[in-house]
């Protein structure tokens, strides 16, 4: 990964997390080890691409409620209906210092879901109200630690207490 270093530590576990799959475990059951290791390769680069995105998108962060563990990354979003402690990629972006959002706190999910949604190309939106409204991490983490959502690698500046 160009500018960011990468831990032996990182693709270990990338590597490890790829030959867990069940479809990688049964390729190799069968014998189709070529195949099983192509497809674990692939998988480990495709997962280095997101945790670069996740290290330098502006508004890169990941977001863990009931419902699951995402990582947004501008357009593109990775997910799992596991807690975060059970997805890899994700526990290694906020090791890595991505901002992360749990959800797991809020109780009021009409609240919540009214929220806008975090603008994905770094543009801020003139009119943050209406149907597809966006608005800034910084000001989505606002809101959100309002409804009693817990905030770690907090990308806004500090402020004095």
């Amino acid at each position: 990964m160009k500018g960011i270093p990468m831990q032996t530590g990182v693709l270990r576990v990338l590597r490890a997390t790829a030959a867990s799959w069940w479809r990688h475990k049964e390729l190799r059951r069968t014998g189709q080890l070529k195949l099983a290791r192509r497809l674990e390769r692939e998988t480990v680069l495709r997962d280095l691409v997101h945790l670069r995105q996740a290290a330098t998108l502006s508004n890169a962060h990941v977001t863990c409620g009931d419902g699951g563990t995402f990582v947004q990354l501008g357009w593109t979003t990775v997910s799992t209906f596991a807690p975060i402690e059970r997805f890899p990629l994700t526990a290694l972006a906020v090791a890595r210092g991505t901002p992360f959002i749990d959800i797991r706190p809020v109780t009021d999910v009409i609240a919540f879901a009214n929220l806008p949604r975090v603008t994905r190309d770094g543009s801020v939106d003139p009119e943050p109200w209406g149907p597809g409204r966006a608005v800034s991490l910084t000001a989505y983490i606002d809101m959100v630690e309002e409804l009693g959502a817990r905030i770690v690698n907090d990308p806004r500046p500090s402020r004095p207490a």
